[in-house]
């Protein structure tokens, strides 16, 4: 027989246990109150004559596909690296009600009044590839070990020495944590001289070629060249046989189906690339947006994508960007 004492302890974990399985109903509740449908996403990119993006934008659709079994609407569309156009972009996510943008910022500290009408429009916003102040999340490659891996390689086959170029690009993270990697191995060097590394090298636009035309012509004596991407690798090496020019070799960023073929060619002057992925980076950046969504806060705000450096000796190991 239980005493006086033990009774009323037993009433009182009782109330407990009852309180605790209110407050636990009323938390699901609550998330399940909260959580939205995904039926419509917005992508805006740089530029969709980059192949990085296309695959960027294969990557999300097939993801919300697998997410949503096929039921909602993906449109990807490119600013070209113009914030006005981007700003454009954005308004008509809102105006259409979709329920998640993935933004690749043309500038990365310049979206805030954009993405802030996305939140006040209570739409997820996830950066991808770089970030962008006042986004949810951010899913990116980790661009300052590609940036560092590309230019070790640089420093290694030049023993130390030697007169290098780096070719910049848009005014966003990815670009200068790639810079950051690289000038941090340069800096470890004192007989490395950088000729030249604010110069855009416009990442694959009509002025591209120009640009790299004009810096091999104002240095006689090149031995690397490190692009931000393979894009302008590519415009770099182009410029390279125009003029005759066989004194130098490039890395650069991204493991690019095209730059994997520059790799297997004795004639490219090409001999790296620090690897993406951009179509499994898009995949990742729709699953953080359906959790939030969901009402569920995701582990980590920013996810960061290993890089590894392919090379001439590994090319034919490398697997090469995921896709569909």
């Amino acid at each position: 027989m239980l005493d006086e004492d033990t009774t009323m302890l037993t009433k009182t974990a009782l109330k407990r246990a009852a309180l605790c399985l209110v407050i636990s109903s009323m938390a699901f509740a609550t998330s399940a109150a909260s959580a939205k449908e995904l039926s419509s996403v917005g992508v805006t990119v740089g530029r969709l004559t980059n192949p990085f993006f296309v695959e960027l934008g294969k990557g999300a659709e097939a993801k919300v596909k697998e997410l949503t079994g096929g039921k909602a609407n993906v449109t990807v569309v490119a600013a070209d690296y113009e914030l006005n156009r981007q700003y454009a972009q954005i308004d008509n996510f809102i105006s259409s009600g979709v329920d998640l943008v993935l933004v690749n910022a043309a500038a990365s500290n310049a979206m805030g009044s954009s993405l802030k009408r996305l939140h006040d429009a209570d739409i997820v916003s996830v950066a991808v590839d770089v970030a962008a102040d006042g986004t949810d999340a951010t899913v990116t490659t980790d661009n300052v070990q590609a940036g560092r891996n590309a230019c070790q390689y640089i420093a290694d086959r030049l023993k130390g020495s030697g007169n290098v170029i780096i070719v910049d690009g848009p005014p966003v993270s990815a670009v200068a944590d790639r810079i950051q990697g690289c000038k941090a191995v340069f800096a470890q060097h004192p007989n490395i001289r950088i000729l030249s590394e604010s110069q855009d090298g416009k990442v694959q636009s009509e002025n591209g070629f120009d640009v790299a035309t004009n810096l091999l012509n104002s240095f006689d004596k090149i031995d690397a060249i490190f692009t931000i991407n393979d894009p302008e690798a590519i415009t770099v090496d182009l410029a390279a046989r125009q003029l005759g020019r066989k004194d130098f070799f490039i890395t650069s960023v991204d493991g690019s189906p095209s730059v994997v073929e520059a790799l297997k060619r004795p004639d490219s002057l090409i001999a790296a690339s620090s690897s993406q992925d951009p179509y499994l980076m898009a995949q990742k950046a729709v699953e953080i947006g359906y959790q939030i969504l969901q009402g569920r806060e995701p582990e980590q705000d920013v996810i960061l994508i290993p890089s590894q450096l392919v090379t001439r000796e590994n090319v034919a190991q490398y697997k090469g960007w995921t896709s569909n």
